[in-house]
């Protein structure tokens, strides 16, 4: 309609949820990102007796130098708004260059009527314009990347390179008493402060009897102990963002960065491509379909 006196109007629903979204965050302070805190948070869920529990959060960080906490992620939780929060807790918890009193958050339970409208995605939308919330273009989101995933190289600005896990992290509460290896296993991965993942089937973890030398222990002594009951075809190897175990003949990973076999523990130095866009879950990389096949190491 190009008439002076009339033009036409749009109703952009999605607008107006992300404008009432983002409203509602800026009235929130951030809070630190702690147990005690979420745990107030699912308390708050049932005393207001709320139908959905699912919900978007924003994580900030605070970085020498700065006045004000820098918004570094934007979120949704379709389980549990503090579950999920908690999975984010844990995660930078087991971190080098990076400590969790540093993190806050804020968060809006949602009803679940607007899942199918992403409102995660309204809100990446629009603080990307303004040059914020850098952890959602760096793989922080991401889940296990699982088997087929454990070839890939990393780019440098990716979350795991940039905050890789700490090995030097301890572990409480595992038992001394022998049991099979593979109790010992779902011990140490129930405990670890990153992704420990582990080939499912083995006659090994029945066969095999271990008791931890203590009840507290570093992840790099725990894994020394695991790899010194293992047979020569297996090996450990840590990741920039989890930790692995299988029978794979000691192949040798692009982004691994160090080998447990047998008594022998290996450095290397991953490899790295140059800095860029990170896949989120979700979303397809041709680059990942072309890697190359996995180089033997004998050492």
């Amino acid at each position: 309609m190009a008439a002076a006196f009339s033009s036409q109007f749009r109703l952009s629903i999605t607008k107006a949820l992300r404008d009432q979204l983002a409203e509602e965050l800026k009235k929130l302070t951030p809070a630190p990102l702690t147990r005690a805190n979420l745990v107030k948070l699912g308390q708050q869920a049932v005393e207001e007796k709320l139908t959905s529990r699912s919900g978007v959060y924003q994580l900030y960080q605070q970085t020498p130098g700065r006045d004000e906490q820098e918004l570094v992620y934007v979120g949704k939780a379709d389980q549990p708004l503090a579950s999920r929060l908690g999975n984010h807790l844990v995660k930078i918890s087991g971190r080098r260059n990076i400590s969790i009193d540093d993190i806050y958050f804020k968060c809006l339970y949602v009803a679940e009527d607007f899942s199918a409208v992403s409102p995660e995605k309204l809100l990446i939308k629009l603080y990307k314009q303004d040059g914020q919330i850098p952890w959602n273009a760096n793989g922080f989101g991401n889940k296990d990347p699982g088997r087929n995933r454990d070839r890939t190289v990393l780019k440098a600005n990716h979350f795991d390179v940039l905050y890789p896990i700490d090995l030097d992290r301890s572990v409480t509460g595992l038992s001394t008493t022998e049991r099979p290896l593979g109790e010992a296993l779902k011990e140490l991965k129930e405990a670890a402060p990153f992704n420990f993942r582990f080939q499912e089937r083995a006659a090994i973890y029945k066969r095999a009897l271990v008791s931890w030398p203590s009840s507290t222990l570093t992840m790099d002594e725990a894994l020394r102990f695991l790899a010194a009951h293992l047979p020569t075809e297996w090996q450990i190897v840590a990741f920039m963002g989890y930790v692995i175990m299988y029978q794979d003949h000691r192949v040798q990973y692009p982004s691994g960065f160090r080998y447990y076999r047998g008594s022998k523990v290996l450095d290397r130095d991953p490899k790295l491509k140059a800095p860029g866009k990170v896949v989120e879950d979700g979303e397809e990389d041709d680059e990942d379909a072309s890697q190359l096949g996995l180089d033997i190491d004998v050492a």
